[in-house]
Parts: structure tokens; C-alpha cells; sequence
């Protein structure tokens, strides 16, 4: 679509922007693979439709305003990107350009206050631990507060699990056959700390030494993703300083998110230096999900053996989105799940349509995204599974929170779960 974007935004932002909408044709692939287009069916609730309006607001032509409804509805999943037959990096455009416009809104008090919240406590696990735990008792009063307030405490666990500390340097076990740092992640450390303890067991297990910098932070996606462009800036030279992709095979990450936070880096850091966008590129050249490095084992060498199931059971796998679109990981997954004995792989219908959590989604837009998780909590149901596993914290929460409304009995687990389960015979 030709535009005048670099005319009015010269900088590295403005061209990245620009040659995304450059590359859309109108052609409508996109419209099925859209979550809230197939919810609200509306054109401008599309990536089609966003992508003009985004386009006449960056080149003058109309009021910011009056797109940021469409805009803000936008869950990010990048679904549509999977399907584009042209290319068009629609996350690289919806991320900065939220980066950009975002100071400019004027948005209401509690709102503000709101997003100011969650990316004070998600980044920090002590205080998250803290915050999670002060909610379990304000849980019940929630239907007399605001929306805006209501969100994040019904999403909030009605326990809040010990703290499972790992050591900076876990040892491999048997034969050496690789090293890694572990992004050991943020939300995920309160409210499923086994993901990461999981994790290194598996890892481990199969001669992998897991170091976990401690230096590390937020990997900076739900700045990112939100317009804190500045907060996410910082968040990511913290973590280019605390990683040091020469001195491992990989970086691992067990976080959907996370990971594809990570891979973003790049982009983010575009115009921000040389030397940032050099170190920028080169961690996100050493970035894994799990599943990828697991699967990479498995190719060079084999994995440990599984013990078998005490049942045959069935095992749904979710999608997680920054994983099968961010990422392009959906295989992986899959073929680690099969290589269980007695582990039926089952797929979930409209695999591929977000969950409804997607970072902070399900807290800014929570009508929208329970009907999301409404309709991929039936299709999870549908399966007969006895398992739904996925690789990312906030479609865990999100599975874990309709499932439980629809009075389902699947058990939600991480994918490394079932793996660390079925090593230790426990399924």
C-alpha cells in the first residue's frame, strides 16, 4: 500500500512502519485468521482495516483518537502475519506504533493507573508475590469495583504457590552435551513457579547445564507491547548486559512471550545506536523456546527416554501465538508430546485463534477476551483431553480460568510439565 509515512516519520521507527504497510495488497488473507474480526466483524477491527487506519494517522490524515478503539482491540497475536501471503510484518507496525503514539493519549485516570500497576508489579516477582497475595483477599469484593479493577483480580489464582529458588548454575547430569542461559521470566516465577523448576530438570536430565544470570530481568514484551517504549528500552539493554550469547549453545526460554520478546529486540532497538543494535541481533540469533532446544537434542543425539503412562490419556496441545506465529515453532511441541508412550496427541479446533490472554489483553479489554477464552476452553473441552498443555504462563492462566468456570477437570500444564512428569512416571 504506498504511503507517505517516511515523509512525516524519517527516523528507524518511522521506515520499519512504513515498509510494513508498503507491503500489504489488500488481499483479505488475513480476516479469518483474526481473532476479533471473527468476534465482531467489523472491517476496521481487522489487520486490513488497521493497518489504513494506522497509516492516515501517521501521515496526518486522521485524529489519532478516533483509531485507538479499533487499535486498542488489537490482541497482537500476529495470526495474521502467519497467514499474509505478502509478508506484511503487522507485529513490527502495531508495536511501533503504539510505541510511538502512546504518549500521546490521554487516557482516564484509572486506566492510566491501571497499566502503571501491572508494569510495576509484573516485572518484579517480590513485589508481583506480594500484590498477588494482597488480591486473594480483595477477590471477593470484586464485583463492586470497576472493570478496569475487576480484570486482574479474577484472573489472580486463589492460592499463590511457594517460591521455587533455583540456583545461577545448575550442573548437567551424566555426559555434557550443552550449556545454556535460562530466562527465568517474571509473572510465571508467583504464579507457576514449576515451569521453571520443570525446566531445569529436563534440561539436566538430558546433559544440558542451565546457567540463570542473575543480573537478568523482564525481558520487556508487556512494556513492549503496550506502548512503554521507553520502559522496554531499559529492560532490554538490562538484559543485553546480563547475557552473554558467547559463552552458551543457547537462550533458553520457556515463555511464548518471552522468547518472542527476546527475538524482538532487534526491532525494538532499531535507530538506537550500532553497538545496541549489533548486541540486539545477536542474542536474538541465540534464542530457543524449549521445545526448539529440546527438539534439537532429540535430532542430535536423542533424548532420555520416557517411562510410560500408567493409563493411555490424551493430551490436547493450545498454540500458544507468540509461539506458532511469532515464532513459527509448531511442530516441536507436538512431536515431544507424541514421543511419550502411552501419550494420545489430540488438536484443538481453530487451533490457531488467540486464547484471549495475549500479555496484558485480558486485563485492558476483558469482554473481549473472555469470550476468546470462552470459545477456546469449549474447543479444548471438545477434545475429551485429560491434559492441555501449552508453552506460555498467560494462556496457562487463561485455560486454567475458563476451564475452571466451565467446571472442565483437564489439568492445565506446561509443556515441560508433562515432559518432567513423564520422566519421573508420574502420569
Amino acid at each position: 500500500m504506498k504511503n507517505e509515512i517516511a515523509l512525516h516519520h524519517p527516523d528507524a521507527q518511522g521506515l520499519l512502519m512504513a515498509h510494513a504497510v508498503d507491503a500489504c495488497v489488500h488481499c483479505g488473507f488475513c480476516l479469518p485468521a483474526c481473532p476479533t474480526y471473527q468476534v465482531l466483524g467489523d472491517e476496521m477491527d481487522s489487520p486490513r482495516g488497521r493497518i489504513i487506519l494506522m497509516k492516515e494517522v501517521l501521515e496526518g490524515g486522521l485524529p489519532l483518537f478516533e483509531a485507538t478503539p479499533h487499535l486498542d482491540r488489537c490482541l497482537g497475536c500476529v495470526g495474521c502475519v502467519t497467514a499474509c501471503p505478502s509478508g506484511v510484518p503487522y507485529g513490527e507496525l502495531i508495536t511501533s506504533f503504539r510505541g510511538w503514539s502512546e504518549p500521546q493519549r490521554n487516557r482516564p485516570v484509572i486506566q492510566r493507573l491501571t497499566r502503571a500497576a501491572v508494569l510495576t508489579l509484573l516485572p518484579r516477582p517480590a513485589l508481583f508475590r506480594v500484590g498477588a497475595e494482597l488480591g486473594k483477599f480483595a477477590k471477593p469484593l470484586a464485583p463492586l469495583l470497576p472493570q478496569a479493577l475487576r480484570a486482574p483480580l479474577n484472573l489472580l489464582p486463589g492460592t499463590v504457590q511457594p517460591a521455587q529458588p533455583l540456583p545461577e548454575f545448575n550442573a548437567a547430569q551424566g555426559v555434557k552435551r550443552g550449556r545454556v542461559a535460562f530466562l527465568s521470566g517474571c509473572a510465571q516465577q508467583v504464579l507457576t513457579p514449576n515451569f521453571n523448576a520443570a525446566t531445569v530438570r529436563v534440561l539436566n536430565r538430558n546433559g544440558v547445564e542451565v546457567v540463570i544470570p542473575p543480573a537478568q530481568g523482564c525481558c520487556g514484551a508487556a512494556a513492549m507491547h503496550t506502548g512503554a517504549r521507553a520502559l522496554a528500552l531499559e529492560q532490554a539493554r538490562r538484559n543485553l548486559g546480563a547475557f552473554d550469547p558467547a559463552d552458551v549453545d543457547a537462550v533458553v526460554s520457556n515463555a511464548a512471550g518471552c522468547g518472542a520478546g527476546l527475538k524482538e529486540y532487534p526491532m525494538l532497538l532499531a535507530g538506537e545506536g550500532k553497538q545496541d543494535e549489533a548486541r540486539a541481533v545477536t542474542l536474538a540469533d541465540k534464542v530457543r523456546d524449549i521445545s526448539v532446544y529440546l527438539a534439537e537434542l532429540s535430532a542430535n543425539g536423542g533424548l532420555e527416554p520416557f517411562m510410560p503412562t500408567s493409563r493411555p490419556i490424551v493430551v490436547a496441545y493450545h498454540d500458544a501465538c507468540h509461539l506458532a506465529h511469532a515464532q513459527g515453532v509448531k511442530a516441536e511441541p507436538r512431536a515431544l508430546i507424541r514421543s511419550i508412550p502411552g501419550v494420545t496427541l489430540a488438536e484443538v479446533r481453530q487451533g490457531d485463534l488467540c486464547c484471549g490472554s495475549a500479555g496484558t489483553y485480558n486485563i485492558e479489554q476483558p469482554d473481549l477476551a473472555g469470550q476468546l477464552g470462552d470459545l477456546k476452553a469449549k474447543n479444548v473441552i471438545a477434545t475429551g483431553a485429560d491434559y492441555v498443555v501449552s508453552g506460555n504462563v498467560g494462556c496457562h492462566t487463561q485455560l486454567q480460568s475458563h476451564l475452571s468456570r466451565l467446571g472442565s477437570k483437564i489439568k492445565v500444564l506446561h509443556t515441560i510439565e508433562l515432559l518432567d512428569l513423564a520422566y519421573r512416571g508420574e502420569l
